[in-house]
């Protein structure tokens, strides 16, 4: 299924394929766009807003029963598109915001947070995706819902869900003017860390500084 034909007339716009490949081709686009940084100002509004979008259409899949590909094997799709200038351009946009905290599992004890990227997410988020779209787009409809149903579990609706929350603590430090605690020179690199560690390690950056070269705090 090429790309001229993914929106085609004779698709029922009803059928659940076609929603999520909908949902999954907006996401893929609007991100696209936003990295390229004509509207640096809106860059966390407009992810929260995607993202968001997104995990609609993965709780969608999540409910569904499980999908079974027609094929026992996965057929090869060739190498994964590249998508570092994306995650370059994201990582740019985001600063000073792009790194985060995170407990990768809420039910698992005693687990440290561990620090993260938006913009590694994000960019693994694109490739989970497109995974799926290569299929869809070749006509293979059930191993592309298999594939965004699989890869919701294990990998990007987690992914997402972090992002999100992330996203979130940005715009509500920043519109309930709460100060913003900044991972002050922590990296991805690092191992997990305990709390007591991780407060070290955090600066305290007022919203100003955070939400004025963002776009989404005026200066008075």
């Amino acid at each position: 299924m090429s790309d001229a034909t993914l929106h085609a007339t004779s698709q029922n716009p009803d059928d659940f394929a076609v929603q999520i490949a909908d949902q999954v081709e907006s996401f893929l686009v609007a991100v696209t766009e936003v990295a390229k940084g004509d509207e640096p100002g809106s860059t966390v509004p407009f992810l929260l807003l995607e993202v968001s979008q997104l995990l609609l259409a993965g709780g969608r899949l999540g409910a569904h029963e499980d999908f079974v590909p027609d094929e026992r094997y996965e057929p090869d799709l060739g190498p994964e598109p590249d998508v570092d200038e994306l995650r370059e351009n994201l990582a740019r946009l985001l600063d000073p915001v792009d790194v985060y905290s995170e407990v990768f599992d809420p039910y698992a004890p005693s687990k440290a947070p561990v620090p993260a990227r938006i913009s590694d997410d994000i960019a693994d988020l694109i490739t989970d995706l497109r995974h799926g779209m290569a299929h869809y787009r070749a006509g293979r409809t059930t191993e592309a819902l298999w594939w965004w149903q699989f890869s919701y579990f294990s990998n990007w609706g987690p992914t997402a869900s972090a992002v999100l929350r992330a996203l979130q603590s940005v715009l509500i430090h920043v519109r309930l003017d709460q100060p913003l605690e900044e991972l002050d020179g922590l990296d991805t690199d690092q191992e997990p860390m305990g709390d007591d560690l991780l407060e070290r390690e955090a600066g305290r950056v007022m919203e100003e500084e955070i939400g004025t070269p963002l776009g989404i705090r005026q200066v008075q």
